[in-house]
């Protein structure tokens, strides 16, 4: 089990109700969202897929952020860093000036880049997994501990993350990804829902509460 810490709910009211008082830039699902000098995108609505492109060429999945959280130019050393909109997107642009500036604000996005830190540090530690069924198991249990919904069977994902995105975060191949899936769902451990949506179902539902 990977452990996720839980979003503190002062600082999600605290963000949203900046939210509130800004204009957000809303795009597309499939949208590459711009990478700025000195600002930071924090999430209002959707899910945007952060990741880079390895030597190789391949497009390495990084981490993802979804509502309450941020990601940006300035939180990243690489070079070929960017960001894709999972879904339809609201999101917020901050200035880096205007968030030391603004002590409350500086300080829910520090809580949030923890919480993004400990995210990247759950992924990381996949890797060390010698076989690829528990890095996947692993990394479903991430997902959806972290952004699952409850349904019927468990918890879904509201995700279109491709076969690729899952073996470009867990260093294997596409192919073995596949056979991986398909084998977590004759043993029942994973479902597809009527939308073609996984859905993780030995987690219990209070685990994305």
């Amino acid at each position: 089990m990977v452990f996720t810490p839980s979003r503190s709910s002062s600082s999600r009211s605290m963000l949203e109700d900046t939210f509130q008082r800004r204009d957000l830039v809303s795009l597309t699902a499939g949208s590459r969202v711009p990478m700025l000098r000195h600002h930071v995108w924090l999430v209002a609505r959707g899910m945007v897929k952060l990741s880079s492109m390895n030597e190789q060429g391949e497009d390495v999945l990084l981490g993802l952020a979804g509502p309450n959280e941020p990601f940006g130019e300035p939180l990243s050393n690489l070079d070929l860093y960017e960001a894709t909109t999972l879904s339809d997107c609201d999101l917020l642009c901050l200035s880096m000036d205007e968030i030391q500036q603004t002590p409350h604000l500086a300080s829910t996005l520090m809580l949030a880049l923890i919480s993004r830190t400990r995210q990247s540090e759950a992924l990381i530690s996949l890797l060390g997994l010698r076989r690829v069924e528990d890095r996947v198991r692993g990394f479903l249990e991430l997902l959806a501990e972290e952004y699952g919904q409850p349904c019927e069977d468990g918890l879904r994902l509201n995700l279109r993350l491709t076969h690729q995105d899952i073996a470009g975060a867990l260093s294997t191949t596409r192919v073995t990804v596949t056979r991986v899936l398909g084998l977590l769902k004759e043993e029942g451990w994973l479902k597809l829902s009527s939308q073609r949506q996984l859905v993780i179902c030995n987690l219990p539902i209070s685990a994305a509460a």
